[in-house]
């Protein structure tokens, strides 16, 4: 692999991942259900989060730098890895389509969102948030087709911007992001925690309720720590086919998962006790970000300041975020097709999620759509990469790009927690939703 494609540092690499996995499941997902279950969930949600960086996160970026590409070329690595003639099957060649395809349709369902967010940056700048009825503002645009189209087109082109020069670019906009992300969160928790009475709401996130002691309170857990790291099958695979040999995998996963468990908890932070002293109604999703938040917003002094941090910080990790999607897509382009000039693969990923999603900016297309790829796609494709990961691929060669690097050698202990505790999770997880039609 050209070396030019790698991280320079660790610290760089870990940013970036950070910011794969940093997102509104951080930001709406958690809070929400940290809210509604408490402290039960939380310590549910710390063995889920602790067990997939462990092992599922650390197996994504080891066949990422074990097949030196992305999603494409890992799976058929994966599955050709005990054929004696390498011959590539059919099947090999083509089934990270499935997990790919999940990523591309996130990008496209994802790049609304973050478009909503932008708005309301731009309208926390002007000035004119502070004295709208929230709702109504919300349902003005979220209601209405092609009603973000310019900060949607924005949006695009500032993420193609930041990816035409591969790990390097995405590397150097990760540095300022993500510490930018922590830092601006951090201010709003504080002058959350400055409110009166916002002693409540901290009770309130970790009260013990034996009521949510229950398997529905591990699930939700489970869903979240599972997708609020990304590990799906594809887009942790590509960070880690630009990591270094010299580098630790397993520590780099865990310092990842550590960073964005903070993340999610300095948003609950900000989110949980603003609600519970504001005495708003608990919800979830976009009416969290646009029409709750705003609200108390409006009523604190400097109100505007903060919502500009707020959104300024959203935005960021919305940013990050698809970095990695069109990421993932470009890289798999470029394996099967290596003529191809990056800028060009680039632009056509832009046009073709600018283009798609466009037509969803009403957020009657818009949750259907992801709710379409919550359910099916994502979830098939994060199992499909457990299996080949821990039951396909040679045992040998993960443990030794696991080992590469490691300071600790890992063994068969690890690879049983991953073949029989996180493999089971991700099947139950994929089962769950295709057959009870449940979003995590």
């Amino acid at each position: 692999m050209d070396k030019t494609k790698n991280f320079s540092s660790r610290l760089g690499f870990i940013l970036t991942a950070v910011g794969s996995a940093v997102g509104m499941a951080n930001v709406w997902g958690f809070p929400y259900k940290l809210q509604a279950g408490g402290g039960y969930f939380l310590i549910f949600y710390l063995i889920f989060i602790g067990i997939f960086g462990y092992v599922g996160l650390s197996a994504e970026f080891a066949i990422g730098r074990l097949a030196k590409t992305g999603t494409l070329g890992s799976y058929e690595y994966a599955l050709n890895s005990k054929k004696k003639n390498k011959k590539h099957s059919f099947v090999s060649k083509w089934i990270g389509m499935i997990p790919l395809l999940g990523s591309l349709c996130i990008a496209i369902g994802y790049a609304v969102i973050v478009s909503y967010v932008f708005k309301a940056l731009v309208d926390s700048l002007t000035g004119s948030l502070m004295s709208v009825d929230t709702k109504a503002w919300f349902e003005g645009f979220s209601n209405q087709a092609y009603s973000v189209v310019i900060f949607h087109a924005f949006i695009i082109a500032i993420t193609l911007f930041t990816c035409i020069g591969g790990a390097h670019t995405i590397e150097k906009t990760n540095k300022v992001m993500m510490p930018a992300f922590f830092v601006l969160f951090i201010i709003l928790a504080v002058r959350i925690f400055m409110l009166p009475n916002s002693l409540a709401g901290y009770k309130y996130m970790f009260r013990f309720d034996k009521s949510q002691l229950n398997f529905s309170q591990a699930l939700n857990a489970m869903g979240q720590a599972f997708f609020s790291l990304s590990v799906t099958g594809s887009g942790m695979i590509v960070c880690g086919s630009y990591l270094s040999k010299n580098e630790d995998i397993v520590s780099s996963s865990k310092s990842t998962a550590i960073f964005d468990t903070i993340a999610a908890m300095v948003a609950a932070f900000v989110i949980i006790p603003a609600i519970t002293v504001y005495k708003m109604d608990q919800v979830g999703g976009p009416g969290m970000l646009f029409e709750v938040l705003p609200t108390i917003l409006q009523d604190i002094p400097y109100g505007r300041i903060f919502s500009i941090i707020l959104y300024t910080a959203v935005v960021f990790a919305g940013i990050s975020s698809l970095q990695n999607m069109f990421e993932v897509i470009a890289e798999s382009v470029l394996h099967k097709f290596p003529s191809f000039k990056r800028s060009y693969i680039l632009i056509a990923i832009g046009l073709v999620t600018f283009l798609t999603g466009v037509n969803m900016e009403n957020i009657a297309s818009w949750g259907p759509w992801m709710d379409f790829v919550s359910i099916y796609i994502i979830p098939i494709g994060a199992t499909i990469g457990a299996i080949s990961w821990f039951w396909i691929l040679r045992k040998e060669e993960l443990l030794g790009e696991i080992n590469s690097g490691s300071k600790k050698k890992y063994g068969h202990k690890w690879l049983f927690v991953g073949k029989y505790i996180y493999v089971p999770i991700a099947v139950i997880l994929c089962f769950v939703a295709l057959v009870f039609k449940m979003t995590f």
